[in-house]
């Protein structure tokens, strides 16, 4: 059996539901150390119990990505238990119903802001130091199809903050590769999660069907972290075939 400490560590947000959930079991299997940031601890539970329920590999961390003390809280109880943090998964994120201009107000744009932007900000500032002295990390960031070319269903707050998460990861690119640090932008198209239900109008199951799938989007993740450290993947493009709502 690998000892604890000889294994590698994934920090994940969003690791409640949807692709954070699935990129948490798949690190889970493939031997690694994960941490899981979620708002609601009670499905951070559950997917605990999707990871094998093992509290000496997988470490709870409820706490919202958006509010930078928790963050700093979390980043601390993180590096206490295990003794790297190899790799990065910002995975959080939100929208609103209201999402077009004519109808979004300041405070549900900061809200988005918050959660899809600012989080990966904060996640990445509070990592970074440890990845630094290891001389070793990848983050990737979840971005979505628009943050690189904007689409009419997503509303301007979402738009802005995955073009600003993009930029982020080009920042990282830009001032960490000294460091041996890579980022990666990863650009979904529609994936079935529970954001979905946040739309204006919710797409229905068969519509569901024909998206990405979670599961799909941890291959990605897993693509660009397991790679050889001198091999950095800056963007990946997935998107379904076929669908017509892509």
């Amino acid at each position: 059996m690998v000892e604890i400490s000889a294994m590698k560590t994934a920090v994940i947000t969003g690791a409640g539901s949807g692709v954070g959930l699935a990129v948490a079991v798949k690190f889970v299997n493939e031997g690694w150390n994960v941490a899981l940031i979620g708002r609601r601890e009670e499905a951070l539970h559950e997917t605990l119990a999707k990871c094998g329920g093992d509290t000496n590999r997988v470490l709870l961390c409820p706490g919202d990505v958006g509010v930078l003390a928790d963050v700093e809280r979390i980043a601390k109880s993180v590096l206490a238990k295990f003794p790297t943090v190899d790799c990065l998964v910002n995975s959080a994120g939100t929208n609103i119903p209201k999402r077009k201009l004519e109808v979004l107000s300041a405070e549900d744009y900061q809200k988005v802001i918050a959660a899809n932007l600012n989080g990966s900000f904060y996640t990445v500032q509070a990592f970074l130091p440890a990845m630094r002295k290891q001389n070793e990390g990848t983050i990737v960031n979840i971005v979505s199809d628009a943050g690189k070319q904007a689409n009419p269903k997503a509303g301007a707050a979402y738009i802005c903050s995955k073009f600003g998460q993009n930029g982020l990861t080009q920042a990282i690119n830009l001032e960490e590769w000294e460091h041996g640090i890579r980022a990666c932008s990863i650009f979904p198209g529609d994936i079935n999660t529970p954001l979905l239900d946040r739309r204006p109008v919710p797409p229905p199951a068969e519509a569901r069907k024909r998206m990405l799938q979670p599961d799909d989007l941890a291959a990605c993740v897993w693509l660009v972290a397991s790679l050889p450290k001198f091999v950095g993947i800056e963007e990946i493009l997935v998107r379904p075939l076929g669908n017509k709502t892509s």
